[in-house]
């Protein structure tokens, strides 16, 4: 008997497939997750149930089921499945397995990781989705609207894949403990702390939770799967991470709205979930800026300031002192009072240009440098502001004539806005005596209140 003390490291010689690849299903009855696509009365499980089949996209997270479930159909239907991955298949691939279709024979060609193809490798399978003689399942881990062209998607159903639940992925190792003869002659034993910790550990993905079991199973003392054993066996967790990909944006998305939010803890928290998945802040000092004028804006002039200041810190001292400036910017960025009243200035004021671009430049706001300038009566009439009462020419039009007033900028009681506010109010307020006395003096008078 191997004493407690002493590791007992259980040899899998007896097969080198591994379990994920052993506990794959071949029937839905043994599937488990995505109940959502596949529960009773759903159109797929209809589908199957009838021996039909259609094209599709399985989008979802690696580890939820995208290639069993494509086994899975062509089972159900007696298909000819034709496997293609699109890491290491081209169009010549492709040609070859169209080749290998027979009329009267359902055919499905599954194509994993359909979302590294690209578009003419993509267009080669379509006809053949449309004459009929394939029918066509792709999975992929990116979105396909980004991912997979009109052409394809328009022939295809997209099903969404979700991350294993926690309770899905114990019903899973559950299933491998009773199941799988090599774990059954083990005669494990595995806590219920121990399968909390590999549901956690795996994070929704089912191919991880049965490389973290098997780990453990080997790694197990006396016969025993602890959560400490199961800790052992995953190591040091790794952040989900693809690097431009839906993920990259998500974690970006989420930092964003939290600092547009006020939530300085979901902003270091999504900053660091960043910083442990990928080591360079660049995007994030760039995001950072994009708040300090989009969701800041003139609230708080500073936080721009503050943010061009965290980057430059960055690259004069490096990444060890230079990520707490960056953390300190976030920090300033999500307490600073918030205003789009700039964004939304700016934005309306682009586009009223560019429907107005046409119109001439009131010949007193033109620039007059000679002679024949002066004679079309450019720059007559132009009032110099420094001449005037509080530096103001009031009155005086800056826009097109017959363009009404725009009021781009509307500025919120928050922060420095506030100010900015009661200037625009007293502006406003000179420019309307100025013009009520205008027309007292000169009824005809074009001006703009």
């Amino acid at each position: 008997m191997t004493s407690s003390s002493e590791r007992t490291f259980i040899s899998s010689a007896a097969t080198t497939t591994p379990l994920a690849a052993r506990m794959r299903p071949h029937d839905l009855s043994s599937y488990i997750g995505q109940s959502h696509i596949l529960g009773e009365g759903q159109p797929l499980t209809q589908a199957l149930h009838n021996k039909q089949v259609h094209s599709m996209l399985l989008w979802g997270p690696p580890g939820t089921g995208k290639t069993t479930l494509a086994q899975i159909i062509a089972n159900e239907v007696d298909a000819n499945l034709i496997t293609l991955s699109a890491v290491s298949s081209g169009v010549k691939d492709i040609r070859e397995a169209m080749a290998m279709t027979h009329p009267g024979i359902t055919t499905i060609v599954f194509v994993d990781e359909v979302h590294r193809f690209n578009k003419s490798q993509q267009d080669a399978f379509l006809p053949y989705i449309e004459s009929g003689a394939i029918t066509f399942i792709g999975a992929t881990t990116e979105n396909p609207a980004f991912s997979c062209n009109n052409a394809l998607l328009s022939r295809c159903r997209v099903y969404v894949l979700q991350a294993l639940s926690d309770d899905e992925l114990i019903a899973i190792a559950k299933q491998a403990l009773l199941t799988d003869s090599w774990l059954v002659e083990q005669e494990l034993q595995i806590d219920d702390d121990a399968l909390l910790t590999l549901a956690s550990l795996a994070s929704g993905d089912a191919r991880r939770t049965l490389l973290y079991l098997e780990l453990g199973a080997q790694l197990a003392i006396d016969k025993h799967i602890t959560k400490v054993t199961i800790a052992q066996a995953a190591g040091q967790k790794v952040a989900q991470f693809d690097q431009q990909g839906d993920h990259y944006y998500d974690l970006l998305s989420a930092f964003h709205k939290s600092v547009r939010g006020s939530s300085s803890d979901g902003a270091l928290y999504w900053y660091t979930r960043y910083l442990h998945a990928n080591s360079d802040p660049l995007p994030i000092m760039r995001r950072l800026l994009a708040i300090a004028s989009e969701d800041i804006g003139l609230a708080d002039p500073r936080a721009l300031s503050l943010c061009l200041n965290a980057w430059d810190t960055y690259h004069r001292v490096g990444a060890a002192e230079g990520e707490r400036a960056i953390a300190q910017a976030c920090v300033y960025c999500a307490l600073a009072p918030k205003s789009n009243a700039l964004y939304s200035a700016f934005k309306a004021a682009k586009q009223l240009a560019a429907d107005t671009c046409d119109m001439p430049v009131p010949n007193h706001l033109r620039n007059a440098p000679t002679k024949l300038a002066k004679s079309q009566g450019h720059g007559d009439g132009y009032r110099y502001s420094h001449n005037e009462d509080h530096a103001v020419s009031a009155g005086q039009q800056y826009l097109p004539d017959n363009l009404p007033e725009p009021h781009f900028y509307q500025a919120n009681e928050r922060g420095l806005e506030q100010k900015l506010r009661q200037k625009q109010e007293f502006l406003d307020q000179l420019n309307k005596t100025a013009y009520h006395s205008n027309i007292k003096n000169n009824p005809t008078y074009q001006g703009k209140p």
